[in-house]
């Protein structure tokens, strides 16, 4: 049986303290939300989750958000389950993770992720394709470095 390390080694090197922003594009390119994260990114050695996210996200008119959810590993892909959505998540032959993940708080909704590391480690960018009953709606933009 493959591990998380033989099966996804380069989503290893997320781990660690994240801030960056996330923009959020209509179709169009039209700004739809603009705020600033905080991302944690933890891989236990033990316990039910292969892989745990917190995240605190933060607008500028003082409203922030918290959210944690972990994920299992299982036939070589790493698979959530949340109150919000449900998916799964694996790393291409060159480094990059993808995630799709299905709204449960929308049905019919999903988006699409892809997560590249930069080559030394200290930033990564983030883009989501979001789907509203199949059909392409917004884009997410997520820039981050890490702190941490």
């Amino acid at each position: 049986m493959m591990s998380l390390a033989e099966a996804m080694p380069n989503m290893l090197r997320h781990a660690g303290e994240w801030e960056g922003t996330y923009t959020h594009l209509a179709r169009d390119g039209s700004l739809i939300d603009r705020h600033r994260t905080w991302t944690l990114c933890e891989f236990p050695a033990s316990g039910e989750f292969a892989y745990i996210q917190s995240n605190r996200m933060t607008w500028d008119d003082g409203r922030v958000v918290e959210r944690s959810f972990g994920g299992v590993f299982r036939d070589g892909m790493l698979h959530w389950d949340t109150d919000r959505f449900i998916g799964y998540g694996w790393e291409t032959h060159c480094g990059s993770v993808m995630l799709r993940l299905d709204r449960k708080d929308s049905p019919g909704d999903h988006f699409v992720e892809i997560i590249h590391l930069s080559d030394d480690g200290t930033t990564r960018a983030r883009t989501w394709q979001w789907f509203e009953q199949g059909v392409p709606t917004r884009r997410t933009l997520c820039d981050e470095v890490r702190v941490g």
